[in-house]
């Protein structure tokens, strides 16, 4: 899940704190990088935990709603959402909750910000049209749990991917995660999009790192933009010689020496090899 775009994206930002920081101590410096990316995948699980958070919302509220019904003799709830076969797959992965029982994480305790974001699921057009039906006719070519997985990926969509209620509230959670849930909304609806039924608890989430090469990667680009900063900084110099380099954002100074950086530590590509002097001659024959 932590790609290169996240990881370049995090040693900007740790390169900035090293050199605002007076202590320069690489290998601390190093260790605050790994684990704010740790923190990254704790966004994803915890963002993936707010889909079951608001699904038990859903369910508490049906539960009040089919009493409420039954004594007055009303009819019932549907209780589509509040059993969506998505969400209910997704509240039994095995993945997640390994994640949520090492983490202690939870929604209880902020549970107004989950009450907050089913009332507006629940007074959308889009819930509307899912209770009553009417998705189905627009969603005819799936099945009963690819539409139900559908609409999950249109709520998160219109109602967590772009939320500066929640950004809010998730930086105060974490300072780490201010400038993360961008991204990491990309990898929550692109996990919604792999979910299939016959995984069951067992469906793969995505794994923290792809393999140990990014991990690799992660801290040689870092040290490598730290070493090699006055270097890069200096080129940068010599190439604005018409401008004062003093007057450069900081930030800018750091982005151009980690893209730099990138490009000298990224593995070279072999060049295609080239037929041999016989083979052209015998291919221009004819």
């Amino acid at each position: 899940m932590i790609n290169r775009d996240l990881i370049r994206r995090k040693i900007v930002q740790l390169t900035y704190a090293y050199y605002q920081n007076s202590d320069h101590n690489m290998d601390n410096a190093e260790k605050e990088l790994m684990f704010s990316l740790s923190k990254s995948y704790d966004l994803y699980n915890y963002m993936l935990q707010l889909i079951v958070a608001i699904t038990q919302e859903a369910r508490k509220r049906y539960d009040v709603d089919v009493a409420r019904a039954k004594r007055e003799g009303e009819q019932e709830p549907s209780p589509r959402f509040a059993f969506n076969k998505f969400a209910l797959q997704l509240e039994e992965n095995k993945m997640l909750l390994e994640w949520i029982d090492v983490k202690h994480s939870n929604w209880d305790e902020d549970i107004e910000m989950v009450r907050k974001l089913y009332t507006a699921i629940t007074s959308s057009d889009l819930y509307a049209d899912y209770i009553s039906g009417a998705i189905d006719e627009e969603l005819a070519d799936l099945d009963e749990y690819s539409r139900d997985r559908e609409v999950w990926r249109r709520i998160y969509k219109l109602f967590i991917q772009n939320n500066e209620d929640l950004d809010a509230f998730l930086e105060e959670k974490s300072l780490y995660w201010n400038d993360d849930k961008d991204i990491i909304d990309t990898f929550v609806l692109k996990t919604i999009k792999r979910f299939n039924p016959n995984a069951k608890a067992k469906q793969e989430l995505l794994p923290e790192y792809k393999d140990a090469e990014d991990r690799e990667f992660a801290r040689k680009l870092f040290r490598a933009t730290i070493l090699n900063c006055d270097t890069y900084q200096r080129y940068m110099s010599e190439a604005l010689r018409n401008w004062d380099f003093s007057r450069l954002a900081y930030m800018d100074v750091i982005i151009s020496t980690a893209r730099r950086t990138c490009r000298q530590t990224a593995p070279r590509q072999p060049a295609p090899s080239r037929p041999s002097s016989a083979h052209s001659s015998r291919s221009g024959r004819g």
